[in-house]
């Protein structure tokens, strides 16, 4: 397998992984200027930089930089008797570049109306790759969201299941009615995504919640989402709820200090323990 398509599909699957390269190599060194390790989010890998104690520090090196963020470069000389007793027959010395490779945060809207359609735009903008699914083949179009990494149709419950919803993914919910909302909150409640928000009312949010915790939802399922969705500035029009909604979701992505909890209008946050019983 080829480092540089594993690394594309990793970024389609919203996968962090980070990619090891040796920059620069003088002398005698196990492997060759421009070998490559990709480290997978798993621990998995794929290529190698040489083996022995330098592949060893550089994929710890890897799995650091995939979560800090920040690229590293690693120098190794190794002299005889230095690499003899690391089993390497070599006396050279090298430089390794450690970078994190983490795609942008993908965001799930469900629903293809007019506030999907603010959405996605400035969801795009603000970095985060954009998939609208609507079961109307007539909204979920390419030409209404040419913004957007995808543009699926189909029954919601179809499609969900496909949809490659990981601890970074973010959904939002803008159907075109509460039932309709209900049947993706439902699979939404359960997923290990970072942020799932729904549009509605307080009264609507507290009623479907109610219904999917009588229906076996666990409550903690319940209370990390985000509804009323939004910061709470005063939006009316759709582009209004566009941006308080991609403002809420880039202080979730950033760990905002001030955190969404203080911004938003949540039923949850604002009133834990109190919103499955109005």
């Amino acid at each position: 397998m080829d480092v540089f398509e594993e690394l594309v599909r990793l970024r389609r699957l919203g996968q962090r992984c980070a990619l090891a390269t040796i920059v620069e190599a003088h002398g005698s060194i196990p492997s060759y200027e421009s070998a490559k390790l990709l480290v997978r989010e798993d621990g998995s890998t794929l290529g190698t930089v040489g083996g022995g104690c330098i592949e060893a520090e550089v994929f710890n090196t890897a799995r650091e930089v995939m979560h800090s963020g920040k690229p590293r470069r690693l120098s190794f000389d190794l002299a005889r008797e230095v690499a003899f007793d690391n089993g390497l027959v070599c006396g050279g010395q090298l430089e390794v570049f450690v970078e994190p490779v983490i795609p942008p945060p993908r965001a799930f809207i469900f629903g293809a109306g007019h506030i999907s359609k603010s959405l996605s735009k400035v969801a795009a903008v603000a970095g985060f790759a954009t998939v609208v699914v609507d079961d109307r083949e007539s909204f979920a179009r390419r030409e209404r969201f040419p913004e957007a990494e995808e543009v699926r149709a189909g029954e919601y419950e179809a499609v969900f299941p496909r949809l490659p919803v990981s601890e970074s993914s973010f959904i939002v919910i803008v159907t075109r009615g509460h039932r309709d909302d209900l049947r993706v909150l439902r699979l939404a409640a359960r997923t290990p995504a970072r942020y799932v928000a729904m549009i509605g009312s307080r009264r609507k949010v507290a009623a479907l919640a109610r219904q999917l915790e009588e229906e076996g939802v666990p409550r903690e399922a319940l209370e990390r989402i985000h509804a009323p969705m939004g910061l709470d500035i005063g939006a009316v029009t759709p582009d209004e709820i566009a941006v308080a909604t991609v403002a809420e979701m880039i202080a979730v992505r950033r760990d905002a200090a001030s955190g969404w909890r203080a911004l938003s209008k949540s039923v949850f946050a604002a009133e834990p323990g109190k919103a499955l019983k109005q």
